[in-house]
């Protein structure tokens, strides 16, 4: 088997559901290090397990250069959700069956990692540097993985040009979308105080519920905005409600509900904060909003170009350039530099017995070589791309 199919194994047979640390960035490192990197690996984070403030380990390696050549970072995340129960295998055990290898992490994205490094193996130190950016903090909170990594670089003066994520983008087969954007994300909680109080009594008290209600009902009218260019239209959605109420002869003290909208670059986080905040505030609520991430697009070009045709040069197809999806941790990267996202399959990540078809394995690998030796090779003009933000 080729090595990026034994690199996958290794990785993909260490546990680490996020925040991850310790064995795997071992496994990590043993792979880099042979093939000229320099290693700093650190935790961030002092708080309980569990909690938002745990223990992060993140790694970044460098291989470096030629003085002025061009720098590509390759970035990702070690750490994996938990796999829950009914497995037909062990999901840390990594699990041949016909031409697919299973094992959670399989497709997010441990095997993308395999791949690049890899891929870098065949791509010649003189060529220009490389780098990993790699997290175990991208399925959790995001406060101490990438952002702490992009904290580092600047410390550092590390500036790479050019970013490609390997989450998961396929859709269908390798290689038909590629990301190169994505909308912002908020959630915003939202509370209604009332006067609690006996049901027969309703004069004596203040429900709270028929107020969140309409708040709710105006909210879900909304129509954000239709679309852009690049985007689809952003979506509200009511995700959760809540007024633990026991008693049902007693007019609550409190309503609660909690939204969360994606939205395109003709808005930002902010603004649509104030909007949402004046609309509590009309139904005599309040809303505490926490800002995940702002859309950002990095425009088409000479790298969206080059890394098209290096997947297309590997599968005979050529990559849609779209923004859907959800949010990943190119939301901090693309303040670096100009980000793209390209991976394997997205059918299986997340789920019960996540699989990937081997193959792709070596494809990707060729792919990310391909890409490698594209960005390092591209004139410096066409890398100070302007991404356009909200």
């Amino acid at each position: 088997m080729s090595d990026v199919f034994e690199y996958a194994k290794q990785l993909i047979a260490v546990p680490s559901v996020t925040p991850a640390t310790g064995a795997v960035f071992d496994v990590m490192g043993s792979m880099l290090t042979p093939l000229g990197f320099d290693i700093h690996r650190f935790q961030r984070g002092d708080g309980a397990a569990g909690s938002d403030e745990a223990p992060v380990e993140n790694l970044f390696a460098i291989r470096r250069g030629p003085e002025g050549s061009n720098h590509l970072a390759f970035a990702g995340h070690l750490d994996v959700v938990p796999p829950g129960e009914g497995w037909e295998s062990d999901p840390f055990e990594p699990t041949q069956r016909g031409e697919l290898l299973y094992g959670r992490g399989a497709v997010d994205m441990k095997s993308a990692i395999a791949a690049m490094v890899a891929a870098v193996a065949d791509v010649p130190a003189e060529a220009g540097t490389i780098s990993f950016i790699i997290t175990g903090d991208e399925e959790g909170p995001a406060l101490h993985g990438t952002r702490a990594i992009i904290d580092y670089m600047a410390d550092e003066g590390i500036q790479p040009n050019l970013c490609i994520v390997g989450e998961p983008t396929s859709v269908h087969r390798l290689g038909d979308m590629m990301k190169i954007g994505r909308r912002g994300s908020v959630n915003i909680w939202l509370t209604v105080e009332g006067t609690q109080g006996h049901v027969a009594y309703p004069h004596l008290a203040d429900n709270p519920i028929p107020k969140l209600v309409a708040m709710l009902a105006e909210l879900d009218a909304l129509v954000l905005d239709t679309g852009t260019d690049w985007f689809q239209p952003s979506n509200l959605e009511v995700t959760d409600l809540e007024v633990g109420n026991v008693a049902h002869n007693v007019v609550p003290a409190e309503a609660k509900a909690r939204i969360s909208i994606r939205f395109n670059d003709v808005h930002s986080g902010a603004t649509l904060s104030e909007r949402v905040g004046a609309i509590a505030e009309k139904y005599g609520g309040r809303a505490l909003p926490i800002i995940s991430g702002e859309p950002f697009l990095t425009s088409p070009g000479a790298f969206s170009n080059m890394l098209a045709e290096a997947v297309e040069a590997e599968t005979g197809i050529k990559p849609e350039q779209s923004t859907t999806g959800g949010t990943s941790d190119a939301r901090f990267l693309r303040a670096v530099c100009p980000v793209i996202e390209f991976g394997l399959c997205n059918a299986t990540m997340h789920k019960r017995d996540e699989a990937v078809a081997i193959p792709d394995l070596d494809t990707l690998a060729r792919i990310y070589t391909r890409a490698a030796l594209g960005a390092l090779s591209l004139d410096r003009a066409p890398l100070d791309t302007t991404q356009d933000e909200a």
